[in-house]
């Protein structure tokens, strides 16, 4: 399993205009073979930033869905980001 977190920063007065415009990219990526999870989500303390959680079954899930990365509206809209992959070995639920 494959997980990718962190978080992007965007101006304040224009995050809820940059989450509504990645619906559509949560939509698709949670029908794209392999991903069990994908979620981008206003950070409630800090206004400017955006939190990322990414579950996928495998790393060629994660390429094939990640294709060429952002739009260049996305790339340009962001002021910093900081984003990794971690290879999960094993699984424990806690519920």
């Amino acid at each position: 399993m494959v997980i990718v977190a962190g978080q992007i920063f965007i101006d304040a007065t224009q995050r809820a205009r940059y989450l509504a415009n990645c619906v559509g990219v949560v939509e698709q990526a949670r029908r794209a073979p392999g991903c069990l999870d994908f979620s981008l989500s206003a950070d409630l303390i800090d206004p400017t930033r955006i939190n990322i959680f990414e579950r996928w079954e495998t790393q060629e899930a994660v390429n094939a869905f990640r294709g060429s990365g952002p739009s260049e509206e996305q790339d340009a809209a962001m002021l910093a980001a900081s984003v990794a992959e971690y290879d999960v070995a094993d699984i424990r639920s806690l519920t």
